[in-house]
């Protein structure tokens, strides 16, 4: 639901903040550590490591881009599902008005009623 504005700019100054403070932080986690003997720096090496911001944008290889199993199952047309259902974002609304648009072609107009000349 956090789509507005500010929500969007808060949540990408937190994300800057933490690209700038994650030098610090390692460096302080490190000097704590390193007061006590029983935990060996290597683990701590495996666990925390910072990474440059250019080499976590940078693109990856074009094989790597892969659909989600969700995407393959669902109908591009009705949006359904291989259950029948709807995406969990889409609105009753949006679901009522595919449905008609489903169900327009099977509907054929009866005869009118009364006499036939």
């Amino acid at each position: 639901m956090a789509k507005s504005i500010r929500s969007k700019w808060k949540r990408k100054m937190r994300a800057e903040k933490r690209k700038k403070n994650a030098p610090k932080e390692l460096a302080r986690l490190k000097s704590i550590l390193q007061t006590n003997t029983d935990v060996l720096m290597d683990e701590v090496k495996e666990i925390a490591t910072v990474i440059a911001a250019e080499k976590v944008t940078e693109k990856k290889d074009p094989d790597d881009d892969t659909k989600m199993d969700t995407d393959a199952k669902r109908n591009k047309k009705t949006l359904l599902d291989e259950h029948g259902q709807y995406p969990v974002w889409m609105n009753p609304r949006q679901r009522k008005k595919l449905k008609a648009k489903r169900g327009k072609g099977k509907n054929k107009p009866k005869a009118p009623k009364g006499l036939a000349w």
